[in-house]
């Protein structure tokens, strides 16, 4: 997203939603992330018995 966007969202719903969105943004990729680790688990530790 470029900056003309965020401002334009910033103008349409106001600073909090914007930051919300922003954050929830951001914590998707920590998601997937923590889903992809989770479902390793199950192999790293069969291979650590």
């Amino acid at each position: 997203m470029g900056i003309d966007a965020w401002i334009s969202i910033l103008a349409d719903v106001g600073f909090p939603v914007a930051v919300t969105f922003y954050l929830l943004h951001r914590v998707e990729g920590k998601l997937d992330q923590l889903i992809e680790t989770l479902h390793q688990l199950p192999e790293k530790i069969v291979t650590t018995k």
